[in-house]
């Protein structure tokens, strides 16, 4: 079946918002497997220049003008905004969205699907002040068979990138928003027209994107995260629902992301007044301890130290915390919970989960309003949204294990509903 392409007001929606949307630029740092493949004009695949062949992202005055340039980032919170086609400063803490536009160029429609069509995004894995993210198509029938281009995100601090588990997606005008598989970072996933299958028909109406979300990070040296789960349930996240006797489970993930060996590593963990800790529950599995060891009990008070990691050395610490009534108010409690990483007596960086406890009183008493009367009035803030991720532990590059201590902090306790600012890296 021929479609022509008519003009670029006639073609799909996708299409047309993303022409809405993208910033001109000229086209740079693009790629194919045939080391640099034409250009077309509209008017010149109408008239049939493009004959038989399955080609993607080669027209030059296309919905989102030079198709070559097809990989753009925005802020994720900018519902709308410019995509930036080139590069983008990024701030810590901040989402982005990165995206690839996916065009098959051919006007016969149907009668030209591309088969095997998947979308793969590059991601830097190191710390600097500038970092360039590549975006790929590849199809078994088009030719070229590859295609790429690529966005760069500056700052003007050192930062790295974290990937957003589950965030993929890919949309079109047939199925909307459809969830893509974690696999786009690293082999790729099949994208497609009607389902996920790889078969793009072409011309606009049958175009898409595929997005991801990334966060910054402007720590230099380490990347701590801290998540929390009922004791025997299998999903983590940062929030947790209990009640008081409730047993939970804390994981720490460290990485160091410095070039050298970082020594002596601490580990220290903060627990709020109302959890404590579970003596003889704390497990450490790195590339020594696969299965896991049990250390220190010293990590609730002092800390413990997991020893030396190269570059991108890791590991995972798990614990257990009971849930009880010490100092809690009647109606909602938020046990805020912080772990911190040192490197000789420098906190490198921090992290915080929370368990939510709605205790009921006697007295009626307000749910959303569960402050005692000799307590100051916080601020409310929403609930935060539980991230899962998977349970697996993958740990490398510790050369030893010992254990030790670290100065005392500060200790965040929680007392009625209280109020921490979230993901705070040090």
């Amino acid at each position: 079946m021929k479609t022509i392409y008519k003009s670029i007001l006639g073609v799909s929606a996708a299409a047309v918002v993303a022409a809405a949307t993208l910033t001109p630029a000229i086209v740079t740092a693009w790629g194919d497997s045939a080391n640099g493949r034409p250009s077309y004009t509209i008017e010149e695949i109408n008239a049939g220049k493009l004959g038989d062949t399955i080609t993607f992202n080669s027209i030059s005055d296309g919905a989102i003008g030079d198709e070559k340039n097809f990989v753009g980032a925005k802020l994720s919170s900018d519902a709308g905004k410019v995509w930036s086609a080139n590069e983008i400063n990024v701030k810590d803490g901040e989402t982005y969205t990165i995206r690839i536009y996916v065009h098959n160029n051919s006007p016969k429609g149907t009668d030209a699907i591309a088969e095997n069509v998947k979308t793969t995004f590059s991601l830097p894995t190191t710390v600097a002040k500038s970092h360039t993210i590549i975006g790929y198509i590849d199809s078994s029938n088009a030719t070229p068979s590859r295609y790429w281009d690529e966005v760069v995100l500056n700052s003007d601090e050192n930062f790295y990138i974290e990937y957003v588990n589950g965030s993929a997606r890919y949309t079109n005008s047939e199925m909307g928003a459809v969830a893509l598989p974690d696999e786009v970072i690293t082999s790729g996933a099949l994208v497609g027209y009607t389902q996920l299958d790889g078969k793009i028909p072409g011309c606009y109406e049958y175009d898409g994107e595929a997005t991801i979300q990334v966060r910054v990070h402007t720590s230099v040296s380490t990347k701590l995260t801290k998540q929390v789960r009922i004791k025997g349930t299998k999903e983590w996240g940062e929030v947790v629902e209990a009640k008081v006797g409730d047993e939970v489970e804390y994981r720490i993930d460290y990485q160091n992301l410095l070039a050298d060996t970082a020594t002596n590593v601490t580990i220290r963990d903060i627990l709020p007044t109302n959890v404590e800790y579970v003596a003889g529950t704390t497990m450490l599995y790195n590339s020594n301890h696969k299965e896991g060891v049990k250390i220190s009990d010293d990590i609730a008070t002092t800390g413990v130290n997991i020893g030396d990691y190269d570059n991108k050395g890791n590991a995972t610490l798990v614990f257990t915390g009971k849930v009880v009534d010490k100092t809690m108010a009647c109606g909602k409690n938020q046990l805020v919970n912080w772990a911190n990483s040192t490197i000789s007596g420098e906190v490198t960086a921090k992290d915080d989960a929370s368990v939510m406890v709605n205790k009921t009183c006697d007295v009626p008493v307000d749910p959303d309003d569960p402050v005692t009367p000799d307590e100051p009035t916080p601020t409310p803030t929403p609930t935060p949204t539980p991230t899962k991720t998977p349970t697996t532990i993958v740990a490398t590059g510790p050369t030893e294990i010992v254990t030790g201590a670290v100065g005392a902090g500060s200790v965040v306790t929680a007392l009625g509903y209280y109020i921490a600012s979230r993901k705070k890296l040090m």
